[in-house]
């Protein structure tokens, strides 16, 4: 099986070498690493053209933000399955991916999904909250639960079936591409109880009220394009269900 990995990044030379060696170091090999840049020009591009061809494909152009740049990751992605992990992020183990593909294989799953834990941003040891996702619930999509994005694995086919990342969404497209996917195509899912992705703190999600207002209204949104009806106390019920991450223990 074929993992195809995509980094997505923009002006962040300081940290993106540390994610790139979380997935050259991986002790599964049949993977294929895509780093797409958003032209950036504090050097990041000179780290990533340091490792030549141990990256397989790096574009560096300018892009219509995040969703755009992981849309092309999709595109150029000739893997079986795709994960993401991003320029301020990292695999949290070596065989990360070992255990993802075991995963697949043992449970015919379209999606495989694990934990993740955010960490400080100068220091990737200090652990500040745990997202533990636990075993798929349907009804809790509407209690606001998702799957982590870092710590998901998807077959390409999906996208290919399903479409990619809606580029009218600003902050919370990797919700509604899984919403889309599990709820309202209810493609077979398998947790992993394992972190798969390590998270500095500082996303762009969660950045400002503004965006964390945006997020959660993204995510109401979400089920009416696709069809469903929720209640509005998700905007809510969301951002209350991260709480107890700040006092689970990895």
């Amino acid at each position: 099986m074929k993992i195809t990995i995509i980094t997505v990044v923009w002006n962040n030379k300081e940290t993106i070498k540390t994610t790139i060696d979380s997935v050259l170091g991986q002790v599964y090999k049949d993977i294929e690493y895509i780093v797409i840049d958003g032209g950036s020009t504090d050097g990041t591009v000179d780290v990533v053209k340091d490792y030549g061809s141990r990256i397989d494909k790096f574009i560096s152009e300018p892009d219509n933000g995040i969703y755009d740049a992981m849309n092309k990751g999709v595109r150029l992605a000739t893997g079986d399955v795709i994960g993401f992990i991003n320029s301020d992020d990292l695999l949290n183990s070596e065989d990360c991916i070992e255990c993802i593909v075991k995963r697949f294989v043992e449970s015919g799953a379209d999606i495989v999904y694990g934990d993740k834990v955010y960490v400080a941003s100068n220091n990737i040891s200090k652990q500040l909250r745990y997202w533990k996702a636990g075993v798929f619930v349907r009804n809790n999509y509407k209690k606001g639960w998702m799957t982590p994005h870092l710590s998901t694995y998807i077959k390409k086919d999906l996208y290919v079936k399903y479409g990619d990342f809606r580029s009218d969404f600003k902050i919370a497209a990797d919700y509604e591409l899984m919403f889309r996917f599990i709820y309202k195509h209810k493609v077979k899912v398998c947790y992993l109880p394992k972190v798969i992705a390590k998270m500095r703190v500082g996303g762009v999600s969660n950045s400002s009220l503004k965006n964390i207002l945006l997020s959660n209204y993204e995510v109401y949104r979400s089920w009416g394009l696709n069809g469903f009806k929720v209640s509005p106390l998700i905007i809510l019920q969301k951002p209350i269900r991260k709480l107890k991450q700040f006092f689970v223990k990895k």
